[in-house]
């Protein structure tokens, strides 16, 4: 006999919102699974206004309430039992973010708690990566947002080391990413790869999904870094308007990927790592399953 719980998660980034609802399905004697039932992407680049002027504008706190007010809605009529709101690098930052959580609370009641980086990358990693972190592989995790990117290495199926760093495609896209960030996290994934051989990479985010989906590869097979390298200079060449009509990217993903690319393209070469495999889980799996084990 099984039991199927109803969680959600509310990821509130950067460059966009999303709800994930899951099935959280338990059988005696049987590892717990956890499969997505909807998954809800509504682009609002809070990251635009808290990097650039330091707060979240008005037209952006009214549209975060209504897509608010429609998780709510859509948590209600799929029977949600329990939900966690996490907000990340672009609510950090921006100087009314406490504003933001306390209006959101009274107009749709949701409680919104804002992570700081060692809170995210550890909420990320508690995905489901038992299938690629085996004893035998040595792995580095990379989450890249809008406004910032987690890095973790593990060995021997164990974390060694996990750090958040301010580089992510919104901040790129608006040139705030100086070069003593690039050099900060050349010196990190160095420091701790180098003892370490035959290191993989493991992306995740929308952009590297995005990619991989274009590739037309099984979700089990890695991307070389000869592909990753040859998608970012053709994507590269192609104006913004030609990577919506020809590639038919999204507008919120057409300009975004390229800084993306070149993150991924750099923890590779920085690593060793000729491979990158893509699962697809994120910041919302993360909570789903750290609020079923309790850790958050």
């Amino acid at each position: 006999m099984i039991t199927i719980k109803k969680y959600a998660a509310i990821d509130i980034g950067s460059n966009a919102m999303r709800l994930l609802i899951a099935n959280v399905v338990e059988q005696k004697g049987k590892e717990t699974q956890f499969n997505k039932s909807e998954l809800v992407r509504v682009p609002i680049r809070l990251g635009q206004d808290a990097f650039t002027v330091g707060e979240i504008t008005t037209e952006n706190i009214e549209r975060m309430i209504d897509a608010m007010k429609a998780f709510k809605l859509l948590m209600k009529v799929n029977k949600v039992e329990k939900y966690k709101a996490c907000a990340t690098s672009a609510m950090r930052e921006a100087y009314n973010s406490k504003e933001i959580v306390k209006i959101i609370k009274e107009k749709a009641e949701i409680d919104i708690e804002i992570i700081d980086g060692k809170q995210e990358a550890a909420i990320i990693t508690s995905s489901d990566l038992h299938n690629l972190i085996t004893t035998d592989k040595t792995c580095l995790y990379v989450d890249v947002g809008g406004g910032s990117t987690e890095f973790s290495l593990f060995s021997d199926g164990k974390i060694v080391a996990s750090k958040s760093f301010k580089n992510g495609t919104v901040r790129l896209l608006n040139n705030m990413v100086n070069e003593i960030v690039w050099e900060e996290i050349e010196k990190w994934i160095k420091l701790h790869c180098e003892p370490f051989e035959n290191i993989t990479l493991i992306g995740s985010g929308g952009n590297i999904n995005k990619l991989f989906k274009l590739s037309g590869k099984q979700q089990s097979k890695p991307l070389s870094f000869l592909y990753l390298n040859t998608q970012y200079q053709y994507l590269s060449s192609l104006s913004y308007e030609e990577r919506i009509f020809e590639i038919g990217l999204n507008t919120d993903r057409a300009d975004v990927i390229i800084p993306a690319i070149r993150i991924y393209l750099n923890a590779m070469k920085w690593s060793g790592a000729r491979q990158i495999y893509v699962p697809k889980i994120g910041l919302s799996d993360g909570i789903v399953k750290a609020m079923y084990y309790g850790k958050i």
